[in-house]
């Protein structure tokens, strides 16, 4: 598997980017990429995704696994022939035979860098991830939803350069470790690769306008349709609950960029 490459960029980037250096997401594989053909561009100075893809942007950047946030001059990315091809974009299987007897089932492919909801065995929605780095892997297994959040925050990390907790906002705990750590879905930033420290993050533009003041007209909010899908008919009150016999989860594959990590027995949730 290819590396990620990383470049320097030299001179100024929008307050969008905090970053010195860009990757070029060019070099981050996923199984589905030669499904479609596709040329690498470098954004140029003055060019936005909406600008140079229209309505068709949302389309981009769910190919590209990345958030507008992280799409900046300089960044390399995947661009289609045919923007057609990448319409309403998934890698995801439309029919999971696995999950035909559940009501309601989550399939995550690290590989992908996927994550697809299910009914019955049919796709309802997917969504691009960002999962655990190399080193802080996302676990591979099957587990189930134990808690939901949806104004959950960090307890060991922080927003870059403050020392506010990062917020995981739409929280669904899946799993806690040994050591007591906890993993969940939830709202962050997808910078076109693993990045986590091991839970799997969806779109939340509103979280990111609030904390980093971009996008200035949120409308990715995948994390919030995950949270709602997931928790029905429980209602939400923002407090933190404990949820039991919920509903079934099934993490498959290897994240571009990490190496194969042998898991522990996690949860046979499945049994």
């Amino acid at each position: 598997m290819k590396g990620l490459a990383i470049v320097i960029f030299l001179f100024f980037l929008p307050p969008v980017a905090e970053a010195t250096v860009v990757p070029s997401l060019c070099k981050v594989d996923h199984p589905s990429d030669a499904q479609i053909e596709w040329e690498c561009r470098r954004l140029k100075k003055g060019e936005t995704l909406e600008g140079l893809f229209s309505d068709k942007w949302m389309d981009v950047v769910r190919f590209n696994r990345v958030d507008r946030r992280h799409v900046y001059p300089g960044i390399n990315i995947k661009v289609p022939k045919r923007l057609e091809d990448i319409k309403d974009f998934t890698p995801m299987p439309e029919y999971y035979q696995p999950a035909e007897s559940e009501p309601k089932f989550i399939l995550v492919n690290l590989s992908e860098q996927f994550l697809g909801a299910y009914e019955y065995g049919r796709l309802l929605f997917s969504s691009p991830i960002a999962t655990g780095e190399d080193g802080n892997e996302t676990p591979n297994g099957e587990f189930r939803i134990t808690a939901f959040e949806s104004r959950h925050k960090s307890s060991l990390y922080f927003i870059e350069k403050t020392r506010i907790p990062y917020p995981m906002h739409y929280g669904l705990r899946f799993y806690t470790n040994r050591k007591g750590i906890s993993f969940w879905i939830h709202g962050r930033d997808l910078p076109g690769y693993p990045a986590s420290h091991g839970c799997i993050g969806l779109y939340d533009e509103e979280m990111q306008k609030k904390y980093y003041g971009f996008p200035e007209n949120p409308v990715l909010e995948d994390a919030k349709i995950l949270f709602e899908w997931v928790i029905v008919p429980l209602v939400d009150d923002g407090g933190f609950h404990t949820v039991k016999d919920r509903l079934k989860m099934l993490i498959i594959g290897n994240a571009p960029g990490t190496k194969p990590r042998l898991w522990p027995k996690v949860q046979k949730a499945l049994r």
